[in-house]
């Protein structure tokens, strides 16, 4: 795996730290759904999360006076708040509840892979011949992924849910980077958090028994993912997607993977199978081709 460090030279420091925080803060939250998960079916999981980003936010946004979005941008906002929020953050809880955290991690850290594709479909941005090949190999690794976490050669079908979240969150990317010039990115990352969350609210029912009844351990990791790696995550995100462009932020989200599979082995002492790590560096090795020589 190789990163283009000569990209940093167009990262200013406070773009950078904000970069940093999001990568730690994002890998960390595979192995806390994980340990979310052994207290919490995964619907209701979800919904306490952003739950607690949602209160997070309101926090956020009455010190800082966030102000309404035009009646008009809403619909993109709701659009934006789905994908990203609702559906990312549901297939991704009842895929893990199989894959380990650190595959799990793996096939999202491919999501670069969809911004390039989404971003040549609809931002018209040309993919060369390496770009290509890099989606390409890419593809493998995720499969290979998809089998190691399967047994034998037997594809876990979670692993896809895991993928259609990967390829839901790139095409909300895409679709919100021109808003981001409209919008302080925070407010931005505010009105999606919120958003998300209404939709979230069709795991309601049985709810409020499940936090009665879980584990406070359980209770305690999903508390930590609601306000550091969706509260202040989105916010660090959305600030670095405002100031650098997509396909050179997302090609940092290679490193995720690797952060996400030393934490999962502190924190739960779980660690993927080898044939799920070498699909994992096939996969990242695309991920950075198509970043660095294809787009």
């Amino acid at each position: 795996m190789s990163i283009d460090f000569s990209k940093l030279k167009k990262i200013d420091k406070k773009t950078a730290t904000a970069l940093f925080i999001t990568l730690v803060f994002w890998a960390s939250a595979f192995p806390g759904v994980r340990a979310g998960l052994m207290g919490y079916q995964p619907g209701h999981l979800v919904l306490l999360r952003f739950i607690v980003a949602s209160l997070f936010m309101a926090v956020y946004a009455s010190i800082a006076k966030v102000k309404l979005p035009q009646k008009k941008d809403i619909p993109i906002i709701i659009v934006v708040a789905f994908l990203s929020i609702t559906i990312y953050h549901t297939f991704l809880s009842f895929g893990i509840v199989t894959v380990k955290a650190g595959s799990a991690s793996l096939i999202v850290g491919s999501g670069p892979i969809f911004t390039a594709l989404l971003a040549t479909l609809i931002l018209k941005e040309h993919l060369r011949s390496y770009g290509w090949i890099g989606i390409f190999i890419s593809f493998i690794g995720i499969g290979l992924i998809s089998i190691g976490e399967g047994g034998g050669f037997n594809i876990d079908p979670r692993a896809i849910l895991i993928l259609i979240a990967a390829f839901s969150t790139s095409l909300a990317f895409v679709i919100q980077k021109p808003y981001l010039n409209r919008y302080k990115p925070l407010d931005f990352a505010t009105y999606v958090i919120w958003g998300g969350t209404l939709f979230l609210l069709i795991f309601l029912p049985g709810f409020f028994a499940q936090v009665r009844t879980a584990p406070i351990e359980s209770t305690l990791a999903i508390v930590y993912l609601g306000i550091f790696p969706a509260g202040i995550s989105y916010l660090t995100w959305t600030y670095t997607l405002s100031r650098v462009p997509a396909s050179i932020a997302t090609s940092f989200l290679a490193v995720s993977p690797f952060l996400s599979i030393l934490i999962a082995w502190l924190w739960l002492g779980e660690i993927p199978g080898s044939l799920s790590i070498i699909g994992g560096v096939i996969a990242i090795f695309g991920v950075t081709l198509v970043n660095t020589k294809g787009m």
